[in-house]
């Protein structure tokens, strides 16, 4: 089945980015404003509302740490290119565009919808306790590890709530009929049948003379900024992190033991019962006498189960009324306290394995229960639960350890800038070395050497000129760093010496370019002359969705032929790859689709894009967003 976003990312980018309304995660939620997020120059604004460097700074952050936990190995440098950045910058507008526009619009989240909204996060979910309530000092401990408050947090999940509505409101409206989807979908998947013949630069080199010395020199000449070397520096850096703060840290057995007590619900297990019942159903609305004759019979059906030899099992096949239990024989499976209403687990706790209750009146009707097994409650051994309460508490105190060893490592960094050393032994810090660094991260490149930030720091002009610390970067994550250049070479030009091997090969790959399209070109005049002496690859059918190892540029020529033209012969220069001649024989029909419900489906959700969009490009105008030019910024 085709999967039009997936094929089409550059068409639906832009349109699909306004229906995904960031989930209820803890990772990627920026919720909060610190002092630090707040500052720093202007960069854009959104009628009265400023954002600043800094507020763009963190967010950038925090969406490069949520993909970091969704993509583990992705390439780093993808997620801090100035389009990235910019790219951030644009969800941080489009946020305060919507919410002006839902507060215009005097749209609103009650705080039910607001509980049900956290009790469906699956996170969220996980820190229940076993009574069902929300153990919130996890849940402060895990939104703390993000640097947010639940207050912060829980006012964030409201807007998004609420910019949900007000998208929805415009999705919803959006309306294609068959015929049209039909259209659509055929002018996207059509088929021509091509036949292709190429002029690869391979074909052309041999027949390239070999440059002279002069040539070389001459074409280095033009050429002097495709043969620099980049300026690189030998460096030395100290990373503080959490890891750095939890291994200082020393937990004795009271600390162990205090936390243990504390959380003792945490390390134990409820006590559980597997019992079968009969239940004769008998709501609590009914008339007296149904009700009566409800327990009359259940009466009937206890003195039957208390008979010698009697099966339990099968009188429960034949008479309960409990649709989810009477075929298993009433069993209801092993449950724990609060999981079956008062009444039934009053009695179901008070007897012994294999003992048969008296009849037992619930909202639900009769019921007669039978025990079958016990599983007590059972507490974990501090020896057993040791290694996991030391991991918890080390978290927890590392986070408030860390604020103060941040502030060390600031002041140090700052009062003592001709080396890192003082940071590094007050703080037991490693000082790291690396040569050959870049401005730019090379491939490859991990931890901190692939963050541009730091990158951008070290090769500040005062960290270069006077070989001072640079200024603490924030890495995101609880992470800080600090670093020195120790040497610095320059960008250079290399000399045509080390490069001539290079400035051949290039000389020879443009000449054999422009052999090859100019053969291209004769071939193609030739063959439009006397089309019977073309000399063309077999035919193969190619689509949109379907190349056939084609060049993307010899794929659209031919899709972009006028069928009424057909068949006519296309020259396609494809630059470094060469020239290709195509023959573009005749319009396929689509495969019929495997389900042609659900790709209407999909251009339906396509113009509910398109029209989100549309509406978020008016709210956007009217609320007079301005974006103030900076350095390094797309903008």
């Amino acid at each position: 089945m085709f999967d039009f976003v997936r094929r089409h990312t550059k068409i639906m980018m832009g349109a699909l980015f306004l229906l995904v309304i960031p989930a209820f995660v803890l990772v990627g939620v920026n919720s909060y404003t610190s002092a630090s997020a707040a500052g720093g120059a202007l960069v854009a604004t959104v009628g009265t509302n400023e954002i600043r460097q800094g507020e763009w700074d963190a967010a950038h952050q925090r969406e490069i740490e949520r993909i970091r936990a969704a993509n583990p190995s992705i390439d780093t440098r993808l997620l801090d290119t100035p389009q990235a950045r910019q790219a951030t910058l644009d969800r941080l507008v489009r946020e305060y565009v919507l919410r002006d526009a839902a507060t215009r619009e005097h749209l609103a989240v009650s705080d039910s919808q607001l509980a049900r909204a956290l009790q469906d996060d699956p996170t969220i979910a996980g820190l229940r306790k076993p009574d069902g309530t929300l153990d919130m000092q996890s849940y402060r401990q895990l939104l703390a590890a993000q640097g947010l408050t639940p207050a912060g947090f829980e006012a964030r999940v409201r807007a998004d709530l609420t910019t949900r509505q007000l998208l929805e409101g415009v999705v919803g409206t959006a309306f294609v009929p068959p015929s049209v989807a039909d259209l659509t979908l055929d002018a996207l998947f059509e088929q021509r049948e091509v036949q292709v013949a190429n002029f690869s630069l391979s074909e052309f080199k041999a027949a390239v003379p070999p440059p002279t010395e002069a040539e070389l020199q001459t074409y280095y000449d033009a050429h002097l900024t495709a043969f620099q070397a980049p300026e690189q520096a030998k460096v030395e850096y100290v990373v503080l992190d959490l890891d750095n703060v939890q291994k200082q840290l020393v937990l004795s057995d009271a600390d162990l033991k205090a936390s243990y007590e504390q959380n003792a619900a945490r390390y134990s297990t409820r006590p559980q019962r597997r019992a079968s019942h009969i239940l004769i159903t008998a709501p609590k609305t009914a008339p007296a006498g149904e009700r009566e004759a409800a327990r009359a019979k259940a009466q009937q059906l206890l003195a039957q189960a208390r008979q010698p030899g009697a099966d339990f099992a099968a009188l429960a096949k034949a008479n309960s009324q409990d649709p989810g239990s009477a075929a298993e024989g009433g069993d209801l499976g092993f449950f724990g306290p609060g999981d079956m209403v008062k009444p039934f687990e009053d009695a179901a706790f008070a007897l012994a394995p294999g003992a048969i209750s008296d009849v037992v009146e619930s909202d639900f009707g009769y019921h007669i229960i039978k025990l079958a097994e016990v599983k007590p409650g059972a507490m974990r051994s501090f020896d057993d639960a040791r290694p996991e309460i030391e991991k918890q508490l080390r978290t927890q105190r590392a986070a408030g350890r860390f604020a103060e060893m941040a502030e060390i490592f600031s002041n140090l960094v700052y009062e003592q800038s001709d080396s890192l050393k003082p940071v590094a032994d007050r703080l037991k810090l490693d000082i790291q070395t690396a040569d050959n660094v870049s401005r730019e991260p090379e491939a490859g490149a991990t931890g901190v050497l692939a963050n541009p930030k730091f990158l951008a720091a070290l090769f500040a002009d005062d960290a270069l000129r006077n070989k001072r610390n640079t200024e603490v970067v924030d890495l995101g994550g609880s992470r800080l760093a600090a670093g020195r250049v120790v040497s610095h070479v320059p960008a250079r030009t290399l000399p045509l010496s080390e490069v001539s091997d290079r400035v051949r090969a290039q000389m020879i790959d443009e000449r054999a370019a422009v052999l090859a399209t100019d053969r291209g070109v004769q071939q193609l005049t030739a063959w439009k002359a006397d089309p019977a002496q073309a000399q063309l690859g077999a035919p193969v059918v190619v689509s949109r969705t379907e190349s056939r190892q084609l060049a993307p540029a010899v794929v659209e020529a031919a899709l972009s032929a006028d069928p009424a033209q057909l068949p006519v012969l296309l020259g396609v220069d494809q630059g470094a790859q060469g020239y290709a001649v195509v023959r573009v024989v005749k319009r396929v029909a689509r495969d019929a689709p495997a389900n042609a419900a659900a790709e209407q489906r999909q251009v339906l959700q396509s113009l509910a894009a398109a029209q989100a969009l549309a509406y978020y490009d008016v709210l956007k105008a009217q609320a007079d967003v301005r974006f103030k030019p900076l350095a390094g910024t797309p903008r």
